[in-house]
């Protein structure tokens, strides 16, 4: 990525206003691709391109960056009409965090991980944080968009989780604390919206995936949401249901980065009928 990103301004003018919603210009930190209904799937962790300048200030190899990274959950957001997934790695612009903490050079923010040998270049600093302020002026502008065609919306914030921190010899981590798929569901109005978070945990616990059930569980995993979630509830609080869905990695080797193809379609499956199962509640 030795470009920048297309020079929009945050005030708008990233959608057209024709019907169907068209997209006036693209972005090459994401792509998006938009379809005519209520729900948003967005995988913005999946990504891993990284600008040529900020390569020799990295710290971590690459393997050991992608295992950071939420790679494949990007094939998930077709259970969405409207898909959005980020191509920059979340180490070069992390859009679940508020701006101060978009890029840090920080370990304390990146689970102890050193990703950066040490300061940044502020011109970089710069680009990055231009890049989260674009992001969220896109989203703002989409969400108001396509609520003048919906009464409300439902945002999936798809990510993925590790298991096998230990090694990948080693044995994987406790289920009790670890299930296949962790809904996140901690800021979301629950007397609005907490129908919406149980029904789609039943659907996506009524598919198989490799020819097991699921354990799908709520708020197993973190006691609070990302900042994207919480900025869409804050935002639109009567609107957006915005639900965080954290795959635990069965659908790959997170060491290896092999994948298992039939699990992740699967997977994608299971999501798209349990879409299916909540989409009558975002309908006129």
């Amino acid at each position: 990525m030795d470009g920048k990103s297309t020079d929009t301004p945050a005030g708008g003018g990233f959608f057209t206003r024709a019907a169907p919603l068209a997209l006036a210009r693209p972005d090459e930190d994401w792509d998006l691709v938009l379809g005519d209904g209520p729900v948003i799937a967005t995988a913005i962790h999946d990504g891993h391109a990284m600008r040529t300048a900020l390569l020799p200030h990295l710290a971590v190899d690459d393997a050991g960056r992608r295992r950071e990274e939420d790679p494949l959950t990007g094939a998930l957001v077709a259970a969405g009409d409207v898909r959005l997934r980020v191509r920059a790695s979340r180490f070069q612009v992390d859009l679940n965090r508020p701006r101060a903490l978009a890029l840090s050079t920080d370990p304390a923010d990146t689970w102890g991980l050193r990703v950066w040998k040490g300061a940044l270049p502020e011109a970089e600093v710069a680009t990055s944080l231009a890049a989260h302020d674009r992001f969220y002026a896109m989203f703002r502008e989409l969400v108001d968009t396509l609520l003048q065609r919906f009464p409300a919306l439902l945002v999936l914030d798809i990510h993925s989780y590790n298991h096998r921190r230990d090694g990948a010899g080693d044995p994987p981590a406790p289920e009790a604390g670890n299930p296949d798929i962790d809904v996140g569901a901690t800021t979301l109005d629950r007397a609005r919206w907490g129908h919406v978070a149980k029904t789609l945990a039943a659907g996506l616990r009524a598919h198989r995936a490799g020819g097991r059930e699921l354990d799908v569980r709520e708020n197993v995993r973190y006691d609070g949401g990302g900042h994207f979630p919480e900025w869409l509830h804050a935002t639109w609080p009567e609107r957006v249901c915005a639900i965080s869905l954290e795959y635990k990695k069965v659908y790959m080797d997170e060491w290896t980065g092999s994948a298992d193809i039939a699990v992740l379609d699967d997977l994608r499956r299971g999501l798209e009928a349990a879409v299916a199962s909540v989409r009558g509640e975002f309908l006129p």
